[in-house]
């Protein structure tokens, strides 16, 4: 299924030299952040408004669970995301604050 990821352009580069993308929330929260295509703007608004350098990862996964968070169900990967997995990376725009 295709999904989509929100990540700085230096968390992107630092992933790259990795090999795999674990985020921060991986090992907080247990999963990584994922949004449907049309969940992609309001989560742009709510939790990037003014934040510079963002790239839009377009990934392709079969295993992601749909939760329910309080504004929608939204799709958690509960394990690092492997590079293979990544079939596009684009400037993301986040509205300005």
């Amino acid at each position: 299924m295709t999904l989509f990821h929100i990540i700085s352009a230096e968390d992107w580069a630092a992933a790259q030299a990795a090999g795999s993308y674990a985020l921060a929330s991986l090992k907080a929260e247990g999963f990584i952040h994922l949004s449907t295509e049309a969940q992609v703007p309001g989560t742009l608004e709510r939790f990037y408004a003014g934040v510079p350098d963002l790239l839009l990862l377009t990934v392709e996964v079969d295993d992601a669970v749909f939760e329910e968070v309080g504004h929608g169900k939204f799709p958690h990967l509960y394990r690092p995301l492997g590079l293979d997995e990544v079939v596009a990376v684009t400037p993301a725009r986040a509205p300005r604050r």
